[in-house]
């Protein structure tokens, strides 16, 4: 979980966008603003509230085209009076756990709303070293207002766990990481342990996120890209979900559901994404497929892959062109708009939800159609043909 710098371009943009008209009534307070509300922290063990994600819009030289605002009608609450006049996506009482939140900037934070707007119960787990700042920013309220669900209720996080995903056990842990000051007054973070923790705390979980990524050599081409990096990202990228499903599987209830997030770099170049970092993405793909099989057969369990767009989020910020990457996003896409990580979020809480019980091992594309186009058709080459533009 060394997940930061090099996490796939999930950039993070957003707003409250799934409906829900009941408060999760969990209590916490985690690093990860609207309406500012007190919240109780008393019962958790690494006290977090955690927070949604604040409004934030960009206008583009490249289209003239407004942003939309999308609104997933999820309900988690039905009158009883009468039948639900919409197709719901109920997930009360369900639980799930999140891997990779460290700020209420990416798709996993995005993510952990919509699982909540629609009536899950959220755990969280959380980088080591992001942990404290990422707690201390919660009990200061630094995001309460992206913590706001759209009923005005704020998302609460019952508990969060510290987790480095890139150790399976204690004896995994090198002797200069267990020294180092960063995970000074933390325990029990590799990820055995955390499941370990989830079990005795909960007992079972039905929704496992895996919203992690890490390259450290994620800037350089591929052909200048070592060992040691290569097999980083794999490890902090694509082993981490393997290891993270194969040590939760066992709590998870039948039924339940597991996704992780990719990036269009898998099957396509996109240059400046190196360090073997789309070599990571195409494991993560193909692993999800042969997961899918294994986990429904032995736990009823569903596992797919979201292949998300560019979003601008702390995390993809640090490769260094984000910007840029958006930008042909919606010069080249079939819509031409900027995503929303409510989009992604919104798309995970379907997906965990009964109405996709017959779809597994699945890579689900949320990116505004990018994935469909086989050329950019903002390049002057194709200045004289007729390519349909926006009208707006």
């Amino acid at each position: 979980m060394a997940a930061s710098a090099a996490s796939s371009f999930q950039i993070t943009i957003a707003r409250p966008s799934i409906f829900s008209t009941k408060r999760i009534t969990s209590f916490c307070s985690t690093k990860f603003g609207g309406e500012t509300q007190k919240l109780s922290c008393n019962r958790l063990a690494s006290s977090c509230h955690v927070s949604s994600i604040q409004h934030f819009w960009r206008s583009f030289t490249s289209t003239t085209q407004k942003f939309q605002k999308v609104v997933t009608k999820a309900k988690s609450e039905a009158d009883d009076s009468k039948p639900a006049s919409v197709l719901p996506i109920d997930l009360r009482g369900k639980r799930a756990f999140i891997a990779g939140i460290a700020d209420d900037n990416g798709y996993g934070w995005a993510i952990a709303k919509s699982l909540a707007a629609a009536g899950a119960e959220i755990l969280v787990g959380t980088w080591v070293p992001a942990l404290n700042i990422f707690e201390t920013s919660l009990r200061r309220g630094k995001f309460d207002e992206s913590r706001v669900l759209p009923d005005g209720s704020l998302m609460e996080i019952t508990k969060v766990y510290p987790l480095d995903a890139v150790f399976d056990s204690l004896e995994d842990v090198p002797e200069d990481i267990k020294t180092n000051k960063r995970y000074a007054g933390s325990s029990k973070w590799t990820v055995s342990e955390v499941a370990e923790s989830v079990k005795e705390d909960f007992g079972s979980i039905d929704i496992l996120v895996h919203s992690l990524a890490n390259g450290p050599e994620v800037t350089k081409p591929l052909l200048e890209t070592s060992r040691r990096g290569y097999l980083a990202a794999i490890s902090a990228s694509s082993y981490s979900y393997v290891s993270l499903l194969k040590h939760f599987l066992p709590i998870m209830n039948p039924g339940g559901s597991s996704i992780s997030l990719t990036y269009i770099a898998s099957e396509r170049i996109i240059p400046g994404y190196g360090g073997g970092m789309s070599s990571a993405k195409a494991a993560l793909e193909s692993d999800t497929r042969v997961l899918a099989f294994e986990a429904g057969r032995k736990q009823k369990v569903r596992v797919n892959t979201i292949s998300a767009g560019p979003l601008r989020s702390r995390a993809a910020k640090a490769i260094g062109f984000i910007d840029m990457m958006i930008d042909y996003s919606i010069a080249n896409a079939p819509l031409q708009r900027e995503l929303s990580a409510d989009e992604v979020g919104n798309t995970a809480a379907f997906l965990a939800s009964p109405l996709a019980s017959a779809i597994t091992g699945a890579v689900i594309y949320v990116d505004n159609g990018l994935n469909a186009m086989g050329v950019g058709v903002d390049s002057p080459i194709f200045k004289d043909l007729n390519i349909p533009k926006s009208t707006e």
